[in-house]
């Protein structure tokens, strides 16, 4: 079922999909019957996916409760080496923080191969403006909320989080094997590297539009997470495997930065080499991160 929502000059396009709590999906305007259980509110509940640009990549899969409570948001940034990957894939991701009580935004972003750096960073920024201009639509406190992405989606994360002077109403950034240096991964992935060093060199030159870091510094140097740290960024959260082809020292990199600025940030580094989502799954890994974006956006 379609339905067009007018959202100042740019309609957005909302396509009601199945309720991923307990409540029934229902058209928005309907009029519909809650389905409580002992462990979930009465409540009525939506996820629909809206445009905010005119790129077919330019959406985002909304789920919120229509029951009148205002709460923070998570927004959810996927992986894929900035040239892959979908917010489908983070639909159990999305799904775990919705249950949670917050309101939930998962976002597509255009791809390297639509649009070079800083599209990506543009497009995240974009997406978090959208809806906090439409706050009230989606019971949401547009001054509070939260980002976690994965891999690719950890560098836009961390770049939004440095961003200018500080983003309005952020509260906390978390990457899960976040690429925060794309410089060290060019350099990392040079002769003697191994298979993804080697992968994640190419796609770096391919987000930075196909030049490497001498023919196209200012790219590169907008691409460098840490290079940007100020004092009213928010606060971070990283998580590595030991032994995985992002390493820890990318995120060290970042903190040594944000903490000479007066911004905290803490590093987790788990033993292995699992990257990304098989990193978030892995035992404890999900919770930490939750109980870190719980007391962040905590009132």
């Amino acid at each position: 079922m379609r339905k067009a929502f007018g959202f100042g000059a740019l309609a957005l396009a909302a396509i009601i999909l199945s309720s991923p709590g307990p409540a029934s999906a229902t058209p928005v305007g309907g009029s519909p019957t809650p389905s409580p259980t002992a462990t979930a509110p009465a409540s009525v509940e939506d996820r629909a996916t809206f445009s905010y640009g005119k790129h077919v990549r330019q959406r985002m899969d909304i789920w919120w409760r229509k029951d009148g409570v205002v709460r923070p948001a998570v927004f959810v940034i996927h992986g894929g080496w900035w040239s892959g990957g979908d917010k489908k894939f983070m639909t159990e991701v999305s799904r775990t923080y919705f249950q949670l009580g917050y309101v939930v935004v998962n976002i597509n972003y255009r791809l390297a191969q639509d649009a070079a750096w800083p599209a990506q960073r543009t497009d995240a920024l974009d997406s978090i403006a959208t809806v906090r201009r439409h706050a009230a639509q989606f019971n949401m406190d547009p001054d509070r909320y939260a980002l976690i992405g994965f891999s690719a989606g950890g560098h836009i994360g961390a770049a939004v989080g440095t961003y200018g002077d500080g983003v309005p109403g952020l509260r906390g950034v978390v990457g899960v094997s976040p690429v925060v240096s794309p410089r060290t991964a060019f350099e990392d992935g040079d002769e003697g590297a191994d298979h993804e060093q080697r992968k994640l060199r190419k796609a770096t030159i391919a987000l930075a539009g196909g030049c490497d870091p001498t023919e196209c510094p200012r790219i590169w140097s907008s691409m460098e997470v840490p290079l940007h740290a100020t004092p009213q960024d928010a606060p971070m959260l990283s998580v590595h495997s030991t032994e995985e082809f992002v390493p820890p020292y990318q995120s060290e990199m970042l903190k040594q930065a944000l903490n000479e600025v007066g911004v905290a940030m803490n590093i987790r580094a788990v033993p292995g080499v699992q990257h990304s989502s098989p990193l978030y799954r892995a035992p404890g890994v999900a919770e930490s991160v939750q109980s870190w974006i719980i007391a962040r956006l905590a009132y």
